[in-house]
């Protein structure tokens, strides 16, 4: 724009910021942005073109979800310093809001991945996959304390890491390989989360190991889980293949059956090469 000083109706401000007129208007009954001439005879409000950084900065903090009475105030002590503090503060929050969203989208990937696990699987397969390393939250469950308390003890973990719902992430729970070697397929040790956004390393949080896992799948209650663990011995046993660390066991159709029987679960176990 060549003739910065010249005049803008209000119609013509607001379409260069791409609001509407009556945004203006309020602003300026509310005493946060005037124009830079009111018409003493009709009322018309007019701006300049040397006011448009001005209203972009509010416009810019009414999208981070500012609050008129922050922008008021800081409106009426503006400077380079309150406004770096502001955005700082405002940086943070998004950089929160960033991470719960890829948190919340690779949950989404997840659920549609066992989807469409759920259309082309073959309950009775056992098969070998690759598997990236992730870290867990996780909870000892023991023998003197219930399964609802195991789950409040293990939401309580997840809240120090900014995990709002225990569905935001991937849920289960594991079973040590050395149970599972003495036929112990009932001997749960731990309940786990999945922290489904990067973090860093964190002497609470439980790293999965990444690398070869045998996956293999269980439907119906968790009573009859016992057989398909001596299949999965017998299978890795026949191939020389040794299991190590944990079995993870995670439900993947919770959200489409109506009846326990109908449950299946995802079973993964590493092996260690």
């Amino acid at each position: 724009m060549t003739e910065k000083n010249k005049l803008l109706t209000i119609g013509q401000f607001a379409t260069l910021h791409g609001i509407n007129k009556k945004t203006l208007m309020w602003y300026d009954e509310i005493g946060l942005f005037a124009p830079a001439l009111i018409h003493p005879e009709n009322g018309y409000r007019y701006y300049t073109y040397h006011q448009s950084s001005i209203l972009e900065t509010i416009l810019l903090l009414r999208e981070l979800d500012v609050s008129i009475k922050e922008i008021q105030d800081f409106m009426k002590h503006r400077s380079a310093a309150s406004l770096k503090c502001l955005l700082d503060e405002k940086i943070t929050d998004l950089e929160q809001r960033i991470a719960h969203l890829k948190g919340i989208q690779k949950t989404l990937y997840s659920q549609r991945q066992n989807m469409i696990t759920l259309l082309t699987m073959d309950l009775s397969e056992i098969s070998l996959i690759q598997r990236e390393a992730r870290n867990l939250v996780t909870v000892e469950i023991q023998s003197d304390i219930s399964f609802d308390k195991e789950v409040e003890l293990i939401t309580a973990e997840t809240k120090k890491y900014q995990l709002r719902r225990l569905h935001d992430a991937c849920y289960g729970t594991m079973i040590s390989v050395e149970d599972l070697y003495h036929g112990n397929f009932q001997n749960y040790s731990r309940l786990f989360i999945e922290i489904p956004f990067p973090i860093q390393e964190h002497a609470d949080l439980f790293h999965q190991p990444g690398g070869t896992y045998l996956r293999a799948f269980h439907k119906g209650d968790f009573q009859g889980i016992s057989f398909k663990y001596q299949e999965i011995l017998n299978y890795a046993n026949e191939r020389n293949l040794r299991l190590s660390g944990f079995s993870y066991e995670m439900g993947i159709n919770e959200s489409v059956i109506d009846h326990l029987d109908d449950y299946i679960t995802q079973i993964e176990i590493p092996i260690s090469m």
